[in-house]
């Protein structure tokens, strides 16, 4: 009887809980929301002409992304300005190229959403001189149905995308977002990775810029650890180069217990949304044990690495003979640095090498430039 009191007891505390949450949520999103609302109501009477003659601004708290958006027609502006501001973006519009030109260069946006015809100043050459004067803004291209070959040509001259108008407002907000993804990933990868080594004393860095290498861990060229350990078998897994470029880890396929391995044959296989990765064995020998923790919970491999992301272990048949070929300590860090700069240029090349007209013409066409990317990497890193 006391059991069941105990456990109703819980039950109701889990509930109670949960509902409080939930009415937090709501409460801090009700809230959110009339902050930006006012936000539109004060900014719009606010008198910001000695920057820009028809220059409407308004600022809110946090804001995910700070925009300027150009058009000649009033009432896109002020679909923009209600639409993006509640959605928690900082917005400034204008009515002229020439204007939104002038804001470049005394204020910071993250984009510059302009029409693509406009008298005076069009949007190819509102995007040429965005691009040259801030190359640090991501240009987006509004455009009707009747132009959209052209905005498509604005790609050429440095635009990220084009957003199609008449929208709604689901429509555009989901745009952006994507778009604020996409800027936000370039910029991730822009940013000068660092490898140093760890210890068990040391905290592994989860940044996705910051590379751990296992000191005492020997590290093969396919990018598999391996600890030897005082028995001798040697337990194996992967790096946090492959853990950190591929991401997310959905699926993990095992060899089996008592199979004979030869070095450079498919030990395990990584599933990464559509993807498949075959992780080549390091060394030759048979498995005696496998990590089945990692079939039901693949994600644990990305909490901690080089407790958890260990795959199999294998006794070794010429372990002496398999080492000469793997690194270990400072060498593997110079070595890690040489192969970040060889993924970034691999990214960079197959990037370039799909036009960007086929990109946005094509549905599939980012998850093409995606599946070339991964084939790249596993022809050079995992299959070398």
């Amino acid at each position: 009887m006391i059991v069941l009191i105990v456990v109703l007891t819980i039950i109701v505390f889990v509930i109670v809980d949960l509902g409080l949450r939930l009415v937090m949520q709501k409460v801090q999103k009700a809230k959110l929301e009339k902050e930006r609302a006012e936000a539109l109501y004060v900014g719009l009477r606010l008198d910001f002409t000695d920057e820009a003659k028809s220059l409407k601004r308004v600022e809110v708290q946090n804001p995910k992304a700070g925009i300027l958006c150009v058009d000649d027609e009033s009432i896109i502006l002020d679909s923009f300005r209600k639409i993006l501001v509640l959605a928690g973006y900082s917005v400034d519009t204008v009515e002229t190229g020439k204007e939104a030109l002038g804001l470049i260069q005394k204020q910071d946006y993250d984009f510059v959403f302009t029409d693509l015809k406009m008298p005076e100043m069009d949007g190819v050459e509102v995007t040429k001189a965005v691009k040259h004067l801030r190359p640090d803004i991501d240009v987006i291209v509004i455009t009707g149905y009747a132009t959209i070959e052209t905005a498509v040509e604005t790609m050429k001259f440095g635009a990220m995308d084009y957003v199609q108008k008449p929208f709604t407002e689901d429509e555009l907000i989901e745009f952006v977002s994507k778009a604020l993804i996409r800027r936000n990933d370039r910029i991730e990868k822009q940013m000068k990775p660092k490898v140093h080594l760890v210890t068990h004393s040391t905290k592994e860095s989860s940044s996705k810029h910051e590379f751990n290498v296992p000191a005492g861990f020997f590290i093969s060229q396919n990018h598999t650890w391996l600890n030897i350990e005082m028995n001798g078998i040697v337990k194996v897994g992967i790096d946090d180069f492959i853990r950190k470029t591929i991401g997310k880890i959905d699926e993990v396929n095992l060899p089996k217990v008592n199979q004979i391995i030869k070095k450079g044959d498919a030990l395990f296989q990584l599933k990464s949304g559509t993807y498949n990765f075959e992780i080549p064995s390091p060394i030759s020998g048979k498995i005696t044990l496998l990590n089945t923790e990692n079939i039901e919970n693949p994600e644990w491999i990305a909490v901690r690495p080089l407790e958890l992301s260990w795959i199999c272990c294998i006794e070794p048949e010429n372990l002496s003979e398999d080492l000469r070929s793997l690194k270990i300590g400072k060498d593997t860090v110079n070595w890690y640095k040489q192969e970040i700069e060889k993924y970034n240029e691999i990214v960079t090349a197959v990037e370039k090498q799909t036009a960007a007209a086929n990109v946005v013409n094509n549905p599939n066409g980012l998850d093409e430039v995606n599946e070339k990317i991964w084939k790249e990497f596993s022809k050079t890193f995992l299959h070398n």
